[in-house]
C-alpha cells in the first residue's frame, strides 16, 4: 500500500519500538504481553510479523495531539513520531495467523485499526499466503464485523477461551486470499480506506481531536482480536 500523502504509515516493528507498543498493550488488553516476549518475536522468530503505525508528519503529529500531551508521553527516545497502533501475524507454510491487534484506546475510530490489518493481509499476500485466521471475543461484534468487511467468515467456536472471564472465542478465516476475487474486494477496501484516512486527515487540520473505536479490551490470550 502506498502510504503517500497518508496522515500514517505503516512499518515493521523494531525493537526500539517495544516499549512503546506495550504501553498501548497495557491499555488493550487485561493479560499483556512483557517486552521481553516482543524482543523474542522480533528477534528470533522467522514465523512472525509485527507492525506499528506512526503519524506520517511531525506538524499532523502535533496538531492531533490531545491537550492532555498523550502523543508527547508516548513519544520515543529518539524523539521519532509516537507509534499509534501495532499488529502481527505468525506464518506456517501458507497459512497466516493473527496474534495481534491494537490501537491507542483514544486514537480509534480513525481507520488506523483497518490500515494495520489491511497491511497485515497485503504482507501475508506477498509471502504466498492463501488463508488467514484470528480469534475474536464473542461479545465484540464491532470488530467481528470488521473482519467480515474484509471476507473473513466465522469458522469455529473456542469454548471459554479467554482466561480472564471465560468467555468463548469465534474463530474466523479468510480464504483465498491470493485468488482473484479476493484482489478485486481488497483493492476495493484499499480505495476506501485511502478516502477514509485522507477525510481524517482533512479533520486533523480543522482541529478536531481523536475518537474512540470502539474495539473492546482483549485478555492477555495473544491470539487474535
Amino acid at each position: 500500500m502506498d502510504y503517500d500523502g497518508l496522515a500514517y504509515k505503516v512499518e515493521p516493528m523494531q525493537a526500539s519500538d517495544v516499549q512503546e507498543v506495550v504501553a498501548i498493550e497495557r491499555l488493550s488488553f487485561s493479560r499483556p504481553w512483557p517486552m521481553g516476549a516482543y524482543r523474542y518475536e522480533i528477534r528470533h522468530n522467522p514465523r512472525a510479523h509485527y507492525f506499528v503505525v506512526r503519524p506520517q508528519e511531525e506538524g499532523a503529529a502535533q496538531r492531533e495531539e490531545p491537550r492532555r500531551g498523550l502523543l508527547a508521553r508516548f513519544r520515543s527516545t529518539d524523539q521519532r513520531l509516537p507509534i499509534v497502533g501495532y499488529g502481527g501475524f505468525w506464518c506456517s507454510a501458507r497459512e497466516v495467523h493473527i496474534s495481534t491487534i491494537a490501537v491507542h484506546p483514544r486514537l480509534r475510530r480513525k481507520g488506523i485499526g483497518q490500515l494495520i490489518l489491511m497491511a497485515m493481509i497485503e504482507k501475508a499476500r506477498s509471502i504466498g499466503a492463501d488463508h488467514i485466521s484470528l480469534e475474536v471475543r464473542a461479545s465484540n461484534l464491532v470488530a467481528q464485523s470488521l473482519y467480515r468487511k474484509y471476507g473473513f467468515q466465522v469458522v469455529g467456536r473456542k469454548r471459554r477461551y479467554y482466561s480472564d472471564s471465560g468467555e468463548d472465542a469465534v474463530v474466523m478465516a479468510a480464504q483465498d486470499i491470493d485468488r482473484s476475487p479476493y484482489s478485486i474486494h481488497l483493492q476495493e477496501l484499499r480505495n476506501r480506506l485511502i478516502e477514509r484516512l485522507n477525510r481524517s486527515k482533512d479533520d486533523v487540520k480543522q482541529g478536531d481531536g481523536y475518537e474512540e473505536l470502539g474495539q473492546k479490551p482483549r485478555s492477555g490470550q495473544k491470539i487474535g482480536g
